[in-house]
């Protein structure tokens, strides 16, 4: 790990006038810190912030506060008017749209950072040896010639990659680089971004509103909604252990069985919660709740196993009977959606577990899999993140383990 490459962004805040159509957006306070050669990932819905996060890391938008260093370099910092030019920020940057221009060969497309450097002059054969290094690293060597209209999306966007690390950045920034292709090319083109990305050991800031691009690819997530960074740690984390119910939902599908805590839970505990009909199921809690405090548990349909209803019960355990309302094949799966008193739930089971419409069975998930969520959390109230990845990481690690309740 390069000192040097580390970047951290420090409370950085960027508020956007109100419009006729509602209030002004932007951010609220948004801190993080990566260490060099992560790939991280800003995730959340449309107008959540991530793009002005990239925006206001590129240099494309001033923030009205907060800082955003790369290793002792400060891009920006309120405190002393500190605002570095985008061109002397030593990133790399690939737009949604890929931003290639058709009147220029690939090579020219590729060689236009090198041309326009303020730093420094390249002399021809250096042009000629970093675009050849460049385009060969995204699988185009020798396409140099070739002009960009005679060329798919997905070879387009690779023109936009060659052209971000030719000079060899210290930062790459990515936003939504591949919504424009079709959801085929769009799969191959995540393993070729992160076999890129682990090959240049380069640190990269991702920008996103796809979950399952974030999670393949991530090392780091951080989830937004409306301007502030909700959550943030490993894919895991954040789709086991959601912060709250947003996460939860944005990560997915996830039943969520309201009730109350039968006692107070500690941090990374199991806890009771009473159903409003009385029953009771177990969850993991990351976060700490208090004694008959408003909660839910959110189950992930993939975690629910469907049995006879005679089948014994499994130590560590929860279950509920229902009967299958409806059974939708998916290709490699059935989702069964299941009545349990007043409640329709989900769940997706392997091929061979199909249950017929009107069965009645057992429905069994785990308390280490089901995550217990606070009541401000179902309310959509953001609480503070941590300020980053590895203080999120220290602080679970020093947390005592689950145990029942």
């Amino acid at each position: 790990m390069n000192p040097q490459d580390i970047l951290s962004v420090d409370s950085l805040s960027k508020t956007y006038p109100a419009t006729k159509s509602g209030a002004g957006a932007g951010l609220d306070q948004i801190s993080f810190s990566l260490d060099s050669g992560t790939f991280f990932t800003l995730l959340g819905p449309s107008g959540c912030g991530k793009t002005t996060t990239l925006r206001c890391i590129a240099g494309l938008e001033q923030p009205d506060q907060g800082a955003i260093r790369l290793g002792n370099k400060y891009f920006f910092n309120s405190n002393d008017n500190t605002n570095v030019a985008l061109n002397e920020r030593d990133i790399g940057m690939v737009f949604q749209s890929y931003a290639i221009w058709p009147h220029m060969s690939v090579f020219e497309n590729v060689a236009f950072p090198l041309r326009v450097a303020r730093d420094r002059k390249y002399g021809a054969a250096e042009i000629r040896k970093l675009v050849e290094e460049a385009l060969d690293t995204v699988n185009l060597g020798g396409y140099g010639p070739r002009s960009p209209t005679q060329m798919s999306g997905g070879q387009q966007q690779r023109v936009a990659l060659a052209r971000a690390i030719v000079r060899r950045p210290r930062l790459l920034l990515l936003d939504e680089p591949l919504s424009n292709l079709d959801a085929l090319l769009r799969e191959d083109m995540r393993r070729e971004l992160k076999r890129l990305q682990q090959q240049l050991g380069v640190t990269t800031v991702y920008v996103t509103h796809d979950q399952s691009e974030a999670l393949e690819m991530s090392d780091t997530i951080a989830v937004l909604n409306k301007g502030r960074l909700v959550q943030i740690g490993s894919p895991a984390d954040i789709y086991q252990r959601p912060r709250d119910a947003f996460v939860a939902g944005f990560m997915g599908s996830p039943n969520l069985l309201q009730g109350q805590a039968t006692k107070r839970v500690g941090v990374n505990e199991i806890g009771t919660v009473r159903l409003s009909d009385g029953s009771a199921v177990q969850a993991t809690f990351p976060y700490a709740v208090e004694a008959a405090q408003a909660v839910a548990v959110s189950v992930r349909p993939e975690i629910i196993e469907l049995k006879q209803r005679s089948a014994p019960q499994e130590n560590r355990s929860n279950r509920l009977h229902g009967v299958v309302t409806n059974c939708a094949f998916l290709g490699h799966a059935y989702r069964h959606t299941l009545k349990v008193g007043d409640l329709n739930l989900q769940s997706v089971a392997a091929i061979d577990k199909r249950f017929e419409v009107g069965s009645e069975v057992a429905i069994d998930f785990s308390f280490e899999a089901s995550s217990g969520l606070e009541k401000n959390s179902i309310d959509h109230t953001p609480r503070p993140a941590p300020l980053n990845a590895r203080d999120a990481a220290r602080a679970e690690d020093a947390a005592p383990m689950g145990r029942a309740a």
